[in-house]
């Protein structure tokens, strides 16, 4: 495998490879999976995962949650096929949301529902704040909304930065990425148990250095700390979802993040992790289906 992940050979055996497509927009060019509505007039669910993932993350949702509405999933900037802006700073939430939504520019398209998973639920917050999109709902799938602080805080970021700038840390993680029982680790932190076809998926992104330098870039600028101090203009509903078992992001954050919204609705999932959306996407599928119909999208 080369440093970026190649299509015509790593995307071969992609989920869903028949709705995906390449977009050029904000001079990038995107990895994008559409998959059409049977109505003309059905609602556009536009679907954000996290940081470190790819649209194969919902592999299993959209195909499903395609029966109600038109959906949209992205590799987001330097992720999976997805090229990473230059300089690296352009992987920060405020860059990253704002080239997204000239991406949704250029496709024409404006999402009735944005779903975002962990950093996903910050890009998709960010843009509601900008105004460039205007959702009728947010939906957080154990959303990363609140940053590191105290003694993490001040040590994190910096030291994020500091790998980000350098191609050999992305090589070396790439390079521990051959060994199977490092992703069986690496998943098991996040509290979810995933199937074959995730955790072989999860493993070629993580040989990719082009990935995971992306990913470390995005960890290196992701300052939330503006972010925390605007949820309250959040008018719109916002749903969101917590899983029990999340080692990633604490169930308990969600509920800090509640009270800052105007119209925050929590939603508890037992005996699931970070990764919950593919644990369960039968269930993921029916409460966004359940959203769209509260909101009178559908």
């Amino acid at each position: 495998m080369g440093d970026r992940l190649d299509w015509q050979v790593d995307g071969l055996d992609w989920p869903n490879r028949a709705n995906s497509r390449f977009i050029s927009a904000a001079g990038l060019l995107w990895h994008v999976q559409d998959f059409p509505a049977v109505r003309r007039d059905a609602p556009v669910a536009l679907l954000l995962h996290g940081t470190a993932s790819a649209t194969h993350s919902w592999r299993d949702v959209a195909p499903l949650l395609s029966q109600h509405c038109r959906v949209i999933a992205i590799d987001l900037p330097g992720h999976a096929f997805s090229e990473m802006p230059m300089p690296a700073s352009g992987q920060s939430l405020t860059g990253m949301a704002q080239r997204v939504a000239t991406l949704m520019q250029q496709m024409q398209c404006s999402p009735t529902i944005v779903v975002g998973h962990s950093a996903g639920a910050a890009v998709a917050a960010r843009m509601v704040l900008d105004g460039s999109v205007r959702p009728a709902a947010l939906v957080s799938l154990n959303g990363a909304f609140i940053g590191f602080g105290g003694m993490a805080g001040a040590i994190f970021s910096p030291l994020a930065r500091l790998m980000a700038t350098g191609s050999l840390t992305a090589k070396f993680f790439a390079w521990q990425a051959n060994d199977p029982v490092v992703i069986q680790r690496l998943m098991r932190s996040t509290g979810s148990v995933i199937d074959a076809t995730g955790m072989r998926l999860y493993q070629r992104l993580m040989q990719s250095p082009s990935h995971v330098r992306s990913a470390l870039a995005m960890m290196a600028h992701w300052d939330l700390d503006k972010l925390e101090p605007e949820l309250p203009k959040l008018s719109l509903p916002v749903w969101l979802v917590a899983a029990e078992n999340d080692l990633t992001v604490p169930p308990q954050q969600a509920a800090l993040v509640a009270k800052r919204l105007p119209q925050a609705k929590r939603v508890l999932w037992p005996m699931l992790g970070h990764l919950a959306h593919e644990e369960s996407p039968r269930q993921c599928v029916d409460l966004l289906v359940e959203v769209m119909q509260t909101v009178g999208a559908e």
